[in-house]
């Protein structure tokens, strides 16, 4: 072989190595971005398309892009499932963010367990969510989680319902959806360890439109106070039914309370309506206060549809790339192992990510870091002010 030849073969290899390694790194990001959970789907949706492009044009992961696989989930469980199976099958994600919609969650992680790929459900909150592949003939769990499950949510709602608003007759009003059905498990359970049951116990589907026929036997059953796990168009129902039964009690519960469908199909109605929020748009740290502005100049909107959506779909982003930066790799048990043990921390917009996650613990968010938030004016605002300021603005994870 002449000289030549020879550095003609080591330029194509060296051509073939650098187009190799600038290969980009695929996520996918399933979530609902049409239908009634779509003010949950898109927020997380910008949430996450805002720290990719961060990400990328500060140099990539692996000296790689961030390239997202978007796909619309519907918040349909089977959707959810076939989508799932294409992104790892076809389109060979490397992890995917997103869930939105409990059900959805249980339905499709499944393959995401079985290919070895790491999925960080960002706002999915189902307190079964992380524990579906725990012990058993799995040696290894591949779901995380960056939201705020539903056992804290549900403990929050019961202690502000109760022990701080002294409330003694709640009736609980939830969707039929797995959503629904393990939020009023967790919040009955919460309720008992204070001692109190519930005079109702309502459902309704997602699409119902009237709910005065649960709302006034909540009223009859002589409840002194509503508490909810439901999404936002069915929320506003209930709230709008209330009015029109001249009805007026407290309205505590989880925080899809502050979805925009809820805000703007209740209006006034939905006032003083109270939920736990791991992120209220308010400019309580720089980083928050950056994300905020970002958010708003890039999407020309002022209030996010759903604000917690959005700042935990942006976390989750910066603790993926994060994971796959320290493992060197964008192999699934790598980056999951990564992920367990995480050196570096994290500026999160939520919170500092400090080792969020272990091998036994796949929560990033504890107790302590949710606040209350209120529905006034149309907006979202602590329900005590002081909570966002000073030492308490930024709550982290304890660590042990």
């Amino acid at each position: 072989m002449t000289l030549s030849k020879l550095s003609l073969i080591l330029i194509a290899s060296s051509f073939l190595t650098s187009a190799y390694a600038a290969d980009p790194i695929k996520v996918g990001l399933s979530g609902p971005f049409t239908g009634g959970s779509s003010s949950m789907g898109v927020s997380m949706r910008d949430g996450v398309k805002l720290a990719v492009t961060e990400i990328n044009k500060a140099g990539g992961v692996l000296g790689r892009e961030i390239q997202l696989v978007e796909r619309d989930d519907e918040a349909k469980n089977e959707v959810g499932v076939q989508v799932a199976q294409e992104l790892i099958s076809k389109e060979g994600v490397v992890a995917t963010l997103g869930y939105v919609n409990t059900g959805v969650a249980l339905g499709s992680q499944r393959f995401y367990q079985e290919a070895e790929i790491p999925v960080i459900n960002n706002v999915a909150t189902g307190s079964v969510v992380t524990k579906q592949f725990l012990g058993g003939d799995f040696k290894n769990n591949y779901v995380f989680r960056n939201s705020a499950n539903d056992t804290i949510q549900s403990a929050m709602i019961a202690s502000e319902a109760v022990t701080k608003q002294g409330f003694k007759k709640p009736a609980i009003l939830a969707d039929s959806t797995n959503y629904g059905k393990l939020g009023t498990t967790d919040l009955t359970a919460a309720l008992t360890k204070l001692n109190i049951t519930p005079v109702a116990t309502e459902k309704f589907n997602i699409g119902d439109t009237d709910m005065t026929a649960q709302v006034l036997r909540a009223k009859e059953a002589g409840a002194d106070v509503i508490l909810t796990y439901a999404l936002g168009p069915e929320l506003a129902q209930v709230a709008n039914a209330m009015a029109k039964l001249g009805w007026k009690v407290p309205v505590i519960g989880s925080w899809a309370l502050s979805m925009a469908s809820f805000i703007d199909t209740a209006g006034p109605n939905g006032d003083g309506a109270m939920m736990p929020e791991t992120f209220i748009q308010v400019p309580s740290t720089p980083k928050r206060k950056a994300f905020i502005e970002a958010y708003q100049s890039t999407y020309k909107i002022d209030r996010m549809p759903s604000p917690v959506s959005a700042a935990q779909g942006y976390d989750s982003v910066y603790l993926l790339a994060a994971a796959i930066k320290q493992a060197g790799s964008t192999d699934g048990p790598k980056i999951r192992e990564a992920l367990e043990n995480l050196n570096d921390k994290i500026e999160g917009v939520v919170t500092t990510y400090d080792h969020p996650f272990s091998a036994a613990d796949h929560e990033a968010i504890s107790a302590n870091i949710p606040v209350f938030g209120v529905v006034k004016g149309g907006r979202v605002v602590p329900m005590h002010p002081e909570d966002l300021e000073g030492a308490n603005a930024l709550r982290v994870k304890p660590k042990g």
